[in-house]
């Protein structure tokens, strides 16, 4: 492993510049992105020195929050390799062991699930993860499904980015034939309510977040899953819940409706990096709602209601592509 020296200079230089780039949605993950090229790159050098240089072309990609570019203040680790020739599992697992020790020592919380490059199950070969992922889908469980959702959200970060790319493609594609569509849907259409029938907020009940609402379940999940789901049914490989949002045809959302959930989804973030706990990666994920204003709180239930309204938009269409076939 690298000496800590090295990831301590990063995580110095994520210290000192976070205050700043929190103005943003933007900013901040422009300075997440800069700051896991850093330790992907001092990582990648260190490693190169001691095992050789890479037996294959490989892509180094982020998943999550991160390959949707909506990550907040503090966020875990979500990412994978995928290498083009077989035969070289070893070199890279072990340069995706050094890459997470990296991320970790730089301030980023390693994935409690192990969505992780130095995890077998999401470090392969190209021809491996294309039969990964065709195994994950024909199992149709709430884990496997999950699991392919979450490599959907996937971007390329270091490396050869066309070998994501293409697979991303096939994926896409492989959905469709197979009919898997509703099976996404059903994975996700549970919804943590974060409004009432009497349109007061629903925050936590009990526990260190007691009066506070759950930003990532409530406000924000139902609009990247919805925006997901209409994004696979559209062929978009856009990965951002916005860039989803904003190249869905004017058939299925029209350009007023794309405009509303844009702003309320912007609304959500913005709200969350003024008003989250940031602490650490659990605590970013609550929104302190005695902070907010009359109008914030308005803003707030608005959003929320809009939320629930993209999803239900995108379980009809599905539901109904499921009935009569892609329309």
């Amino acid at each position: 492993m690298l000496d800590s020296k090295s990831y301590g200079q990063i995580k110095a230089f994520r210290d000192a510049e976070l205050p700043r780039a929190r103005s943003t949605i933007h900013d901040l993950n422009s300075l997440h992105d800069q700051i896991m090229k850093k330790t992907i790159l001092a990582a990648a050098d260190f490693f190169v020195s001691k095992a050789g240089p890479p037996p294959s072309p490989f892509c180094f990609f982020v998943m999550g929050s991160a390959g949707r570019r909506e990550q907040g203040a503090w966020s875990d680790q979500d990412h994978g390799i995928i290498y083009e020739h077989g035969g070289a599992n070893e070199y890279f697992l072990g340069l995706g062991e050094e890459i997470s020790e990296g991320l970790f020592q730089a301030g980023y919380k390693r994935c409690e699930g192990k969505v992780m490059a130095n995890n077998p199950l999401w470090c392969k070969s190209q021809e491996d993860w294309q039969a990964q992922i065709r195994q994950w889908g024909q199992a149709s469980s709430w884990a496997t499904i999950r699991h392919l959702l979450t490599f959907i959200d996937s971007r390329p970060l270091y490396g050869e980015g066309r070998l994501l790319e293409d697979l991303k493609g096939d994926t896409c594609e492989w959905i469709h034939r197979e009919k898997l569509l509703p099976r996404l849907l059903q994975n996700t259409l549970h919804i943590k309510k974060g409004i009432g029938i009497m349109g007061q907020l629903l925050t936590e009940t009990h526990g260190p977040y007691s009066g506070m609402l759950n930003m990532k379940d409530s406000g924000l999940f139902p609009y990247v899953n919805a925006a997901r789901l209409l994004a696979i049914r559209h062929y978009i490989m856009d990965t951002s819940t916005m860039g989803r949002l904003e190249k869905l045809p004017n058939s299925v959302i029209s350009p007023g409706e794309r405009s509303i959930f844009a702003k309320h989804f912007s609304g959500l973030l913005s709200l969350r990096l003024a008003y989250g706990v940031h602490r650490d990666y659990e605590s970013g994920h609550y929104l302190q709602v005695e902070s907010l204003s009359k109008q914030e709180k308005r803003q707030l239930k608005e959003a929320l209601r809009t939320g629930l309204t993209l999803h239900e938009t995108a379980r009809k269409l599905v539901e109904k592509e499921d009935l009569h076939g892609h329309e």
